[in-house]
């Protein structure tokens, strides 16, 4: 994606099932869930550069040793800070090592030798990016299974609501954030069990030193999850451990944000994306199993590991983005559906470029479309081929060789034409710099585009503000002169604000929604905006479960081609000498790439949740109203 936007946070959960002698004997160090850790926090970097942090929890430490230790950074290169901090702490405590170091010392005084690590990787959706923003978050208490850690990949839309029922409980949560709100509402109900459970055991005649044992041996963790939860509204994956050695990975019923876990006699591990733990564990495909929509993988301190349902699931609505974008592309089926996105695009490229592969010149922008670039070039190939065939037969014998070769060379001009160079640094406050940077980030191919007669065809992953586009991309290409550039995104338009994950909460901020505007305004249509801006203030204070999404009608006096040819004009740089033309991937087709992961709400507005509706209604409240904060 050449614009580039926060999004989805990523995690890591690894539970050894054996001691820490048994991978010392077997891989030659203590350090096997150290290692693994690390591994599925680097490979999920793209997931998250605001900070990063790291949990161990040892199960079997006495009372009076530190049985959790936490690392958090928000540092320019935070994984590298974090395991940099473990290693000091593992440097400090050797030099008071006995002389015969025993497996029994490790694990009582070396940090992260422990049974159970929580990694997370995060992108801070509420641009708030002190150390106390950092996950994992923790709630802290003497009893061991009243300790809770905690860490996700979510968005809840009804974190007001929920604020208010955590008043309503007596509580006085310390911050207004979706982080906290989850944590107290587990917190609330992790001590609710375990005080049904001290009570049970005291009227039986236990002592308080046997309750505690037993408490941990009972905790009901799958219940504990379906009542904290109840009233959640958003896209969610929580990964948490219990001070005693319990772990979970929950995930939303509608299985909007994902979740991935392998397990065998050795280990247990969990990651926001298959292909993490394929290669850090070196399983195949088929051994890493998704965590059902509504589930939660539970993993007891005794070893048993169980996924159960959580929640009654819904209409399956996961996140299409992450097929198109942010998840890794060497996933399996990702990586096919990629190639078919630029497959569905290859005949209204051919259409809008009228068949000249003589003067056509196909290429992509940035790497991450690289897949999707194969797709299309493959779909002109396939058109190509059946043109080959149908010029041999129609000439019905009468070819010469020389001219059959002619035919059968016939193949696409295919370029590399731009490659990322510099990064943006953002020290830089001067605007005025700040863009002439922009407009150097690529640097370009000069040579293979014919002055004022080729036609460069780019496809990019998505076209979300359009900025990077007008103040960089198209610059640079005009540099080539031209004839005419056209930009083909893979994703559709993104008309509407998401709320489950990924920073796009202002709808003035999408190109897609300026250029309706400006039509409507152009054509004296803004009786159309009013109206919805009257509509939407009437359901201001609706529950959430009443909102209707109006805001699509902004968008239902025009055709998808006519919103392209005006975000053509707007994306246009003053004095650009060729013509542009901007193509956008359809709804259907995007179905059709990727028909188990139909979460399309940022391009037709239709939201899984009811928290969606009152999002995008209140997004368009701010945009008339001028406000520039959040929607939710």
């Amino acid at each position: 994606m050449s614009e580039s936007i926060q999004h989805e946070c990523g995690i890591a959960l690894i539970r050894l099932l054996r001691p820490i002698t048994w991978y010392r004997e077997k891989y030659g160090t203590w350090q096997y869930g150290l290692n693994k850790l690390y591994l599925l926090m680097e490979k999920q970097h793209n997931r998250g550069q605001d900070g990063a942090g790291m949990v161990s929890v040892k199960i079997e430490l006495q009372p009076g040793q530190e049985y959790i230790t936490r690392f958090r950074s928000n540092d320019q290169n935070p994984i590298r800070e974090i395991f940099g901090k473990v290693e000091k702490a593992r440097r400090k405590a050797m030099k008071e090592a006995p002389r015969e170091i025993t497996p029994q010392w490790i694990y009582d005084h070396l940090p992260f030798s422990g049974e159970l690590f929580l990694g997370h990787l995060r992108y801070g959706t509420f641009g708030r990016n002190s150390i106390e923003f950092v996950h994992p978050v923790m709630r802290q208490n003497n009893w061991k299974s009243r300790n809770l850690v905690l860490a996700g990949n979510f968005n809840l839309t009804n974190t007001d609501e929920l604020f208010r029922k955590l008043i309503d409980l007596g509580q006085h949560p310390k911050a207004y954030t979706d982080t906290v709100t989850i944590l107290e509402k587990l917190g609330h109900f992790l001590d609710e069990e375990n005080q049904l459970l001290f009570r049970q055991y005291k009227n039986e005649g236990h002592t308080n030193q046997e309750i505690s044992p037993l408490i941990e041996q009972n905790l009901d963790l799958r219940n504990l999850l379906e009542r904290s939860s109840k009233d959640w509204d958003g896209g969610y994956t929580v990964a948490g451990l219990v001070g005693h050695g319990d772990a979970f990975v929950m995930r939303d019923p509608w299985g909007i944000r994902p979740a991935f876990y392998y397990h065998d006699d050795e280990i247990v591990v969990a990651a926001s994306e298959r292909p993490v733990i394929q290669t850090v564990m070196d399983v195949h495909f088929n051994q890493v199993r998704e965590i059902a929509p509504g589930n939660a993988l539970l993993i007891r301190k005794d070893g048993r590991v169980s996924e159960e349902m959580v929640r009654i699931p819904k209409k399956r609505a996961s996140c299409s983005f992450e097929r198109i974008y942010f998840s890794r592309g060497s996933d399996t089926d990702i990586y096919r559906e990629r190639k078919e996105l630029g497959r569905l695009l290859a005949p209204a490229i051919l259409e809008m470029t009228g068949y000249d592969f003589e003067n056509t010149v196909f290429s992509y922008i940035p790497n991450t479309s690289e897949t999707a670039f194969y797709g299309m070039t493959q779909g002109i190939r396939d058109y190509l081929n059946d043109w080959k065939i149908r010029e041999i037969r129609s000439r019905n014998g009468s070819l010469t060789d020389e001219q059959i070769r002619e035919i059968l060379a016939a193949e696409p001009r295919i370029e590399k034409i731009a490659v990322k160079d510099v990064k943006l640094r953002t020290f830089i406050a001067d605007e005025g710099s700040r863009h002439d940077l922009v407009a150097h980030v690529y640097d370009i191919t000069y040579g293979v585009i014919r002055d004022h007669k080729d036609t460069l065809v780019i496809i990019d992953d998505s076209i979300v503000r359009g900025t990077t586009l007008r103040d960089s991309i198209i610059k640079i290409l005009d540099r080539l002169h031209p004839l005419k550039i056209l930009i083909v995104s893979s994703a559709p338009q993104i008309r509407f604000p998401d709320c489950y994950g990924i920073d796009m909460t202002r709808i003035d901020s999408f190109i897609a929604f300026n250029a309706a505007i400006s039509l409507l305004q152009e054509r004296g249509m803004e009786q159309i905006i009013e109206e919805v801006y009257k509509k939407c203030k009437e359901q201001e204070n609706l529950p959430r479960e009443e909102v209707v999404n109006y805001v699509g009608e902004i968008y239902k006096p025009f055709t998808d081609q006519e919103i392209s040819d005006r975000i053509a004009m707007m994306v246009s740089p003053e004095g650009c000498g060729a013509e542009v033309k901007i193509l956008y991937q359809t709804v259907e087709n995007l179905h059709k790439a990727c028909p188990n992961d139909t979460g399309d709400w940022y391009f037709t507005g239709n939201y899984p949740t009811p928290g969606g509706n009152k999002v995008v209604n209140a997004s368009f409240i701010n945009f008339i109203e001028n406000r520039k904060g959040r929607s939710y």
